[in-house]
């Protein structure tokens, strides 16, 4: 059941920091006249941001253990306690929250809208996942999730730290990606020809080209930067989290920074026709309105 939650207060801050390369591109991405904001605080540790349609925004209190569900009308309320520390969250269409729980011996879940939970995948040959991350879910129904370990590594069930992929039968779990330090953030296009993954400990970022089977193939380097979340506007351009929110074009050329007083965490569209972005960065939520929207198949 979701229950309410005051502890936490809704805040405006004008004094955040816009930095972005050319004034073409500012006004092709940014809302003209619109600040940043800080929407949330008094959290632990926000991680894994993500929208509905009805503009509903859910994120992950990691370190207090809960997935807070933000209504349109300004509710916080919170969808699920003890998470086992889940971390990237994303919505499917009908309305089913997946959370990446990333507790030692961490699962793939769904949540549904009367908060019954599914195991959606917790094992791959015959051991458990490491501590789920993040996860994108393509316009067929299957699910790409990031499976580091971070801290220890002495009880660390797989035999390294991996990208998966569960078809969109729900039950099949392959892994796509084996020759990473630590992914964790990662997104798609909207055709769900093309991957973008980050090696979040090797501080890179790649692309991928996305086989009509989920496999990956041509990896290329997209970004010399590792990422802990991402998300995509309609043109292409990639945004990833790392002490600040950069953005690049598709050819991978940054092209912009948006700077917040916490480091940020994820990041996602979200809000009226998805033009409003928001952002997890340690203790808080923050939000800026964009010129662009963002793309999903939720």
């Amino acid at each position: 059941m979701m229950t309410s939650r005051r502890p936490f207060t809704i805040v405006i801050v004008t004094g955040l920091v816009w930095a972005i390369s050319g004034c073409a591109t500012q006004k092709a991405l940014m809302a003209p006249g619109v600040m940043p904001k800080k929407a949330l605080e008094g959290f632990r540790f926000t991680e894994g941001v993500a929208a509905d349609r009805q503009g509903n925004v859910y994120f992950s209190d990691l370190e207090a253990n809960r997935i807070y569900r933000w209504t349109s009308d300004g509710k916080l309320l919170v969808l699920r306690e003890q998470s086992r520390k889940s971390n990237g969250l994303a919505v499917d269409k009908d309305g089913h929250i997946l959370a990446c729980e990333s507790a030692i011996g961490g699962r793939l879940v769904s949540i549904d809208p009367n908060g019954a939970i599914a195991v959606l995948a917790e094992t791959f040959g015959g051991k458990r996942f490491n501590s789920p991350n993040d996860l994108w879910l393509d316009a067929k129904g299957g699910i790409y999730f990031t499976d580091p370990r971070y801290g220890t590594r002495s009880n660390m069930e797989q035999d390294g730290e991996h990208v998966y992929y569960l078809k969109p039968d729900r039950k099949t779990v392959i892994r796509v990606i084996s020759d990473m330090v630590g992914p964790n953030g990662l997104t798609g296009t909207p055709d769900g020809k093309k991957l973008y993954v980050s090696d979040h400990k090797g501080k890179q970022t790649f692309a991928y080209d996305v086989n009509p089977d989920g496999t990956l193939s041509n990896k290329r380097p997209f970004a010399q930067v590792g990422s802990d979340g991402m998300t995509m506007d309609q043109k292409g351009n990639v945004y990833l989290t790392a002490r600040s929110v950069g953005i690049y074009d598709p050819a991978g050329r940054k092209i912009g920074v948006i700077e917040v007083p916490e480091t940020p965490s994820n990041v996602c569209f979200g809000g009226t026709g998805k033009k409003t972005l928001f952002i997890t960065a340690g203790t808080s939520l923050y939000s800026i309105e964009m010129a662009v929207k963002g793309v999903g198949s939720n």
